[in-house]
């Protein structure tokens, strides 16, 4: 006599299983992002670097489009997506590859801008009617604390050989864009096509920085091996497999599951900067990231 189909174990789908595993693979992704930018940056200049990322990953979001019959956007919508692409690539990524340049580790810029998902919780309040609980607002003090535990003693971290206040700004610079990008496409360009608006998004933002690159930089790049391999992991691995990742969450439904790993990022990157890098934290860091990290995942649960 057959079993009861009711009592036979059924294994969960593969797209359920891979729902439930992409948040932890999405960490891991971007934190290798902040160690592959320290080591490309030993052959090319920030602005120069990302121009010529920027440059690649058009092209390729281009191809994209065109082979799946992408819709563009038009009008003022073109606008609007071009000043997320300012904010979240140019100022962003400008932030990031400037402060690893002038000698911020890169789990300590990966600790600054981790804080933009604490940002964007209490600016969201404010300026788009969402509610801000006090668990958000202790949360955002404990968040600030915590990096300002660790930028007090910058100069003092193994490895890292010192960075001063220029490389603190360019890291602000950074968590700023970020933030503003997130709710500036949040009110705006909220159902924009991701292939074809990363296109226009990563137009302005490789024009926006070719300027500074022409001015100040002399725009030499070492094609090196590792350089070569830090420029494919991150346009192929970063700006298209990740992105693609984090579609693939907002359509499962797992933004919550990739919102409370987000705290992750910073010591993630740290396991990753010292294996590959060298870099170390002491034991103030350590305190410091810690309660960066209790700040987030407070405004996370609330």
């Amino acid at each position: 006599m057959p079993r009861d189909a009711s009592a036979i174990p059924v294994a969960p789908p593969p797209s359920l299983a891979w729902t439930a595993l992409a948040p932890a693979v999405f960490v891991v992704l971007w934190s290798t992002g902040f160690v592959a930018a320290k080591t490309g940056l030993a052959y090319a200049e920030p602005f120069t670097f990302l121009f010529a990322r920027f440059a690649i990953v058009t092209a390729a979001m281009l191809v994209a489009s065109l082979i799946v019959g992408a819709a563009w956007p038009r009008g003022v919508m073109v606008g609007h997506i071009a000043v997320v692409g300012l904010l979240m690539h140019a100022s962003y990524l400008g932030g990031v590859f400037t402060a690893i340049m002038l000698g911020m580790p890169a789990w300590l810029i990966a600790l600054v801008v981790g804080l933009q998902p604490i940002l964007t919780a209490t600016v969201a309040g404010p300026l788009l009617g969402e509610r801000v609980s006090g668990r958000q607002w202790l949360g955002l003090v404990l968040g600030f604390g915590g990096v300002a535990i660790v930028l007090v003693e910058g100069t003092g971290f193994a490895g890292a050989g010192g960075f001063g206040g220029a490389a603190i700004a360019a890291s602000i610079v950074a968590l700023l864009g970020a933030t503003g990008g997130t709710l500036y496409q949040k009110r705006y360009c909220a159902h924009v096509n991701i292939w074809t608006g990363a296109v226009i998004q990563y137009t302005a933002a490789g024009a926006a920085l070719l300027v500074p690159a022409c001015l100040f930089e002399t725009m030499h790049i070492t094609w090196s091996g590792p350089f070569i391999a830090s420029m494919a992991w991150l346009t192929v691995v970063l700006s298209v497999g990740t992105v693609s990742l984090l579609y693939l969450l907002i359509r499962r439904g797992a933004v919550s599951k990739l919102a409370s790993l987000f705290f992750l990022i910073p010591p993630t990157t740290a396991l990753i900067a010292w294996a590959m890098l060298g870099e170390t934290l002491n034991a103030r860091a350590l305190a410091g990231m810690a309660v960066a990290a209790v700040g987030v995942a407070l405004v996370q649960r609330g």
